[in-house]
């Protein structure tokens, strides 16, 4: 394909017509993509690259099924949701079906960040109230209402940008948080500091509206919510009239494997009262949705305010979102996030065992991340290095991003068809890496030895997998594999660019 402009005066022209907070990624040497097919991106020169990075294109890029209904559909008709259409109330009910009965009511909207607004509204027309419980490092969309939910973004802005509405609960981190995994039910302890707020903001004649959480966080650094801490926060904040929003834009549509929203590896006694979705939805398409109570809708309603989007759940967006539901299904891209996810699990887990680098490996389906430490002792986040191995891991051809609060987390939320071969590829890739890296600033040699010494003990001890790993959830941060010690003396100069999703 003959490109219109280089890659030179594309960036020439970027820098010059669109906002400079507009981010690359690697923007030392920004990648031109000019196609995708499933797992796979192509820049100008034909080059392919492995991308781990797309939660988006979930059934994987340019799917030809999902093509094919978004141009039927368009060939026929697209307009807005004040025509009846089947496809809007079709899709309504196949999307409800995936979810819990009384989840039933349905607005569509375009993306995340609406859709989490929308949830807002819904939550403080409820019962009238305002105040909203976030948790740290979280980021819900980029529209005001949601910076200023989202402490990833406004503590950006300064000790004062936390507005007084807002309260920010500790983040269910059993690796780096308060409560971790030596603690007896971290869950209750998570919970017990919302309930504490609780409190606070009620003696101070203040009343939440809700509490919101993605149900993994994300941008937080790849957390998975010790099972239970849901159930006992949603009884607190529906005992004071609030709402749980549990936030599935990046989590949802089968990632997690064994279920298809991600809220659910809490158990089945979990439901939330609001559900927000998007990226994946629409495979590329924009386009979200929130899902809620009939009792919530009905007091939407009440406020006489009509709802109206012009473009939310158009007949050329239902039709994507049912051909995206389709494929999840034909394909068992489920089925393929837990055998695929089990296995990188494998994989990353054995490079923990080798590297001092590797902190902590966590995850569930196609949904993982790995923590870089400078020390496991002291879990000191290894932020330099890991920016530094994903522009190495461009060099090779394989697309991976770090987030976190310290940016030391690489994510791994690639297209749902992702294949074992990829993920051998990626986990060996990141392996040589590893050891060039230890190996060039000494960490290797120094550190090593004792390191496989108590790894060797540990698997002798414990050969049998960790509870739960039939499932495809893995936390794997035993104290048997931490050390002491002070890596890194012989720093070499590395990237400390950020990159961001």
């Amino acid at each position: 394909m003959e490109e219109l402009y280089s890659k030179a005066e594309t960036l020439a022209l970027r820098r010059k017509h669109i906002g400079s907070s507009c981010k690359v990624f690697y923007a030392k040497d920004p990648l031109k993509i000019v196609r995708a097919q499933g797992q796979y991106m192509f820049d100008e020169k034909g080059e392919k690259y492995l991308d781990c990075i797309n939660n988006v294109a979930h059934v994987g890029h340019s799917h030809p099924y999902v093509i094919k209904a978004a141009t039927k559909q368009m060939e026929l008709l697209n307009t807005n949701s004040r025509f009846l259409h089947d496809n809007l109330v079709q899709y309504a009910q196949r999307l409800t079906a995936t979810l819990p009965e009384k989840l039933s009511v349905c607005y569509f909207v375009n993306s995340g960040s609406e859709a989490n607004d929308l949830a807002l509204r819904l939550a403080r027309q409820y019962r009238g109230h305002q105040d909203v419980i976030t948790l740290e490092n979280a980021y819900h969309g980029h529209v005001t209402s949601l910076i200023d939910i989202s402490p990833y973004k406004f503590n950006q802005l300064g000790k004062d940008s936390k507005k007084e509405y807002v309260h920010v609960a500790p983040s269910p981190d059993i690796y780096r948080g308060k409560y971790r995994e030596d603690h007896p039910d971290p869950a209750s302890a998570y919970a017990e500091e919302v309930k504490k707020i609780i409190d606070e903001t009620q003696k101070n004649g203040r009343k939440i509206a809700a509490f919101i959480a993605e149900s993994m966080q994300s941008c937080g650094g790849q957390v998975i919510p010790p099972v239970g801490y849901f159930q006992k926060v949603a009884e607190y904040v529906r005992a004071v009239g609030g709402v749980f929003i549990a936030d599935e834009v990046q989590v949802g549509f089968g990632r997690v494997g064994k279920h298809f929203w991600a809220f659910q590896l809490q158990g089945e006694d979990f439901v939330p009262d609001i559900v927000t979705m998007g990226k994946p939805i629409g495979n590329g398409h924009p386009m979200s949705c929130v899902v809620t109570t009939r009792e919530i809708a009905e007091g939407f309603g009440a406020s006489g305010l009509e709802y109206f989007n012009t473009f939310g759940g158009n007949p050329v967006s239902c039709a994507i979102g049912l051909a995206v539901l389709d494929v999840i299904e034909k394909e068992d891209l489920q089925g393929n996030a837990t055998r695929v996810g089990n296995y990188l699990l494998e994989l990353l887990a054995e490079q923990k065992e080798k590297h001092p680098l590797v902190g902590d490996i966590r995850g569930v389906g196609l949904f993982v991340g790995v923590d870089l430490v400078k020390d496991k002792q002291k879990r000191t986040p290894a932020t330099a290095e890991a920016l530094h191995l994903i522009y190495k891991l461009k060099e090779r051809q394989i697309l991976l991003s770090a987030d976190g609060p310290y940016r030391n987390i690489l994510k791994f939320k690639p297209p749902m068809c992702l294949t074992m071969e990829d993920a051998k590829h990626a986990v060996e890739t990141i392996d040589a890496l590893l050891t060039e890296m230890e190996e060039a600033t000494g960490m290797k040699t120094e550190n090593n030895a004792s390191t496989n010494v108590q790894c060797k003990r540990k698997t002798t001890e414990e050969s049998s997998p960790p509870e739960g790993a039939s499932e495809s959830i893995g936390h794997m941060n035993g104290a048997a594999c931490r050390q002491e010690n002070e890596i890194y003396s012989k720093k070499r100069s590395v990237p400390s660019k950020r990159i961001r999703t």
